[in-house]
């Protein structure tokens, strides 16, 4: 090899290296400016449906053509969502978003994440001490509210009704029980709440049990509230087997796609819900005007359908509580626009 043949070589190898520490400075960067939203469990409907916001986000100015990602654990337990949660925080992002499994179980990882400069955005998690914002769709009572007074319209304002939740320990069950309770209170005299918030485990099996229970006992009952997702499928098919369709009215929350049978049978008469599209999206609008160093004001606009005036208040810990009125009240004629 002659020396010209060798300085050449020399040359070229420090040319590689130098693009290879400027390619990897220029991913870290990307890392850096990254925003992660890490979900409960990965591959089911209501998560599929988030990252569709998730993406709708990144195509955003907002964004500012930085990494945005939606990732979680296979497997729905607390312990292997803080393990994705760790690996996400080793890349550096600007902005960590969180629908938390278990919100204790992250205090300490969360706490690290903020005082790192990570800004931490999560969602279902009003007890949440170290997030810099906790985004919910809806007051809790308000929206039990809305779901009773769906169901109060349905019975014409009277006759018995009963309510269910999957268990009184269910802070966010009990809140949308005890709102439809008082709204039928204030409104609706001739409304006659029967054996209130029985427990379904969050179990159609046990949910139907329970709702057979009340149809023997109160022949002439009106109205069914539930409040887990899998209330209203019990309640159905209980109603349906007492050919009670006509004669009653079932509301609760519950997914589109499995309530979409007992919408067209009339055994459920109607859902809400909120779209986790729309609450992908408005977490990471939310992130990103915290990395600018922008706050979230009271009845700020954030562009998104029921989030366009929300209510800011102070949360327990670190940061603010940010609420819209993003329910989505569902029956047989739209239940088709909403696949999950």
């Amino acid at each position: 090899m002659n020396i010209h043949k060798s300085r050449f070589l020399r040359r070229l190898a420090i040319a590689i290296a130098a693009l290879s520490l400027l390619t990897a400075h220029v991913q870290a960067q990307d890392a850096s400016a990254g925003f992660i939203t890490v979900v409960k469990v990965t591959g089911i409907g209501w998560f599929n449906r988030m990252e569709q916001g998730v993406r709708s986000f990144a195509a955003l100015p907002e964004a500012e053509g930085a990494r945005v990602v939606q990732t979680g654990p296979k497997t729905a337990d607390a312990n292997s969502q803080l393990k994705v949660i760790e690996a996400a925080l080793a890349t550096r992002p600007k902005a960590l978003i969180v629908v938390p499994f278990d919100p204790p179980a992250l205090e300490v990882t969360l706490k690290k994440a903020i005082e790192g400069g990570v800004k931490v955005v999560t969602h279902e998690a009003e007890t949440q001490r170290y997030t810099n914002a906790d985004v919910e769709a809806f007051s809790n009572v308000a929206y039990g509210a809305r779901l009773n007074e769906r169901m109060a319209q349905c019975m014409n304002g009277e006759g018995r009704w009963t309510v269910l939740v999957g268990s009184i320990g269910s802070q966010t069950h009990m809140q949308w029980a005890e709102g439809g309770v008082e709204n039928a209170r204030k409104k609706h005299p001739k409304l006659q709440l029967v054996d209130p918030k029985q427990e379904s485990g969050n179990s159609t099996d046990r949910a139907y049990a329970k709702a057979k229970e009340i149809i023997k006992k109160y022949p002439d009952i009106k109205g069914f509230q539930g409040s887990s997702s899998v209330d209203v499928l019990g309640i159905a098919r209980a109603v349906q087997e007492a050919g009670l369709q006509e004669k009653t009215c079932v509301f609760g929350t519950g997914l589109p796609s499995e309530a979409a049978a007992g919408l067209s049978s009339g055994a459920i008469d109607g859902i809400s819900l909120w779209d986790p599209k729309d609450a992908g999206l408005v977490m990471n609008k939310v992130a990103a005007l915290l990395t600018q160093g922008k706050s979230i004001a009271d009845g700020m606009d954030l562009g998104v359908p029921g989030y366009r005036k929300v209510r800011v208040r102070k949360g327990p810990g670190v940061g603010v509580i940010v609420t819209g009125e993003a329910w989505v009240d569902i029956d047989q004629n739209n239940v088709g626009q909403y696949p999950f």
